[in-house]
């Protein structure tokens, strides 16, 4: 498991005002902790190793240890508010975490062996990912980066669901435990579609005849 830290100060100015200027002064990011049994405080965390960090995938679905005026907490990121246009983070929501007590958390699903599957290399397979992240459950202490999916020898035509998924001791698959239902497909490779391109140079097909009407053309039929 990846070990991320980050150092923030308490926050005593508050309100929106308050956060434009911790922004504008372009040294810290606003945020929150919360959960346990400890009050909600508002932090200002070190910004350059903040950003720094968010560039890590794991670290969204990792322990992480924030100092806050010298004092660690253990966190996991629960929301990152992002400006509309600009590449910033606005605000961040961090939860502590206690070790006698589960967490649930998304967690990527890294797919490995594509590079060797013969469905892929000697039949024409296509790979689809259909979820890219999963809910798990679990202890802090068993809270895995991502799960992997080998596809080293999938066949032609297989579809993976959640309940193909290895995952480790201890932890559990959300939608799992709300029944059959919610075993929902996360991968496949199908047979690669073939698509015809017109040619320009076949023959045009011939026009079909026109069809004659049961008088001459222009003809008055009157009396």
């Amino acid at each position: 498991m990846s070990d991320f830290t980050l150092t923030a100060s308490v926050r005593n100015d508050l309100g929106k005002g308050a956060s434009r200027r911790l922004r504008r002064a372009n040294q810290q990011v606003p945020a929150i902790i919360y959960g346990g049994e400890a009050a909600p405080e508002s932090i200002a965390v070190d910004k350059t190793s903040f950003y720094k960090a968010i560039e890590d995938e794991a670290f969204f679905s990792s322990l992480i240890t924030i100092e806050v005026a010298g004092k660690p907490q253990q966190v996991v990121v629960r929301d990152l508010q992002r400006h509309p246009y600009k590449p910033l983070v606005t605000h961040a929501d961090f939860m502590r975490v206690d070790a006698t007590h589960e967490i649930t958390l998304n967690v990527p699903l890294h797919v490995v062996g594509d590079d060797k599957c013969a469905a892929i290399k000697d039949h024409d397979g296509e790979l689809h990912v259909l979820a890219n992240e999963v809910e798990i459950s679990c202890l802090p202490k068993d809270l895995p980066e991502y799960l992997e999916i080998d596809i080293t020898n999938i066949e032609l035509g297989t579809t993976l669901h959640l309940s193909d998924l290895k995952v480790p001791a201890g932890v559990t698959l959300v939608a799992l435990t709300h029944g059959e239902d919610h075993d929902n497909a996360i991968l496949s490779v199908t047979k690669s579609k073939v698509r015809v391109e017109e040619d320009d140079d076949a023959p045009e097909a011939p026009e079909a005849p026109e069809s004659k009407s049961d008088g001459a053309e222009g003809e008055d039929k009157s009396e």
